[in-house]
């Protein structure tokens, strides 16, 4: 099935066909309920790793007869946010604004929301869409309260975090772009986070208390035991311990491998003195 998948999409986007695009985007939509793998290929058509496509599908609750509406403190924040540009050039502040109006909607942004935010900027709903596709921090799906962020990139895949990957999918029940059924935790991959000193690392939105509530957090030096861990006391009302799970900041004092901390020998600091250049005996 995904073989078929793949070929037809190679022959959509070589004819461009008006005909066969809205067929290929309802096989794949179909086939992404089917099983794992199609769904990371039907992912592969968005911006993030939890949207399917860029483009709008209506659902129960996301729809053109679903409303958004600004409480009064949210909307005193998105005009103190607007006052910070001219009044010409109000459209600015459409990712910030956009940024609180997913807060306040659970963490993604629907229709409704979208047209909200373009209202309240005067813009056209069109330029709120292509903003709200391009930028992987806007969520146009459904999200759970925890949205954890897996960091993909290098560094912390050289330090463990596939293992840290299947470690969560494993204890969650889930894979990537998906929301357990409880609707407590999604689970995405992100790009580079900037933690990578202390890698491997997730980072957590906390979407259950609001704008108010709201918080981004960075858990990193992360082995899959500390993963499982950090999920569990959130699942517990708790609050997990932030950054580094190992040290205080970025100090070298070790680092994960195997799965493991492994804590350096003695007191290693760029105070001391260096260590010698190793070069070869060029005697022998």
């Amino acid at each position: 099935m995904l073989a078929r998948l793949v070929g037809l999409t190679a022959r959509v986007l070589a004819t461009e066909s008006t005909v066969t695009v809205p067929l290929l985007a309802k096989a794949v939509e179909n086939a992404a309920s089917t099983s794992a793998p199609l769904r990371s290929f039907a992912r592969a058509f968005a911006t993030n790793s939890h949207d399917l496509f860029n483009t709008h599908r209506d659902t129960a609750e996301n729809n053109a007869d679903t409303t958004f509406e600004w409480t009064p403190a949210n909307l005193k924040r998105a005009q103190e946010i607007i006052n910070r540009y001219p009044p010409n050039y109000k459209q600015s502040a459409v990712i910030p604004v956009l940024d609180l109006a997913q807060q306040q909607n659970n963490g993604w942004l629907s229709l409704a929301a979208l047209n909200g935010v373009a209202k309240l900027l005067e813009m056209p709903e069109i330029r709120v869409y292509e903003v709200a596709t391009f930028y992987t921090m806007f969520n146009r799906s459904k999200m759970g309260k925890y949205h954890v962020m897996i960091c993909g990139t290098t560094p912390c895949r050289l330090q463990g975090a596939e293992k840290i990957q299947e470690t969560l999918e494993k204890h969650l029940g889930i894979h990537i772009g998906e929301t357990t059924k409880d609707g407590l935790f999604t689970l995405s991959e992100m790009e580079c986070m900037g933690a990578c000193v202390n890698a491997p690392m997730i980072a957590i939105a906390d979407y259950t208390n609001g704008v108010e509530g709201f918080s981004y957090v960075y858990y990193e030096d992360l082995t899959p035991e500390d993963t499982v861990a950090i999920l569990d006391t959130l699942r517990k009302g708790g609050k997990p311990k932030p950054g580094s799970q190992h040290r205080d900041k970025a100090e070298p004092a070790g680092c994960v491998a195997g799965g493991k901390w492994i804590p350096s020998k003695g007191e290693v600091t760029l105070a001391g003195t260096p260590p010698g250049p190793r070069a070869p005996n060029l005697d022998k």
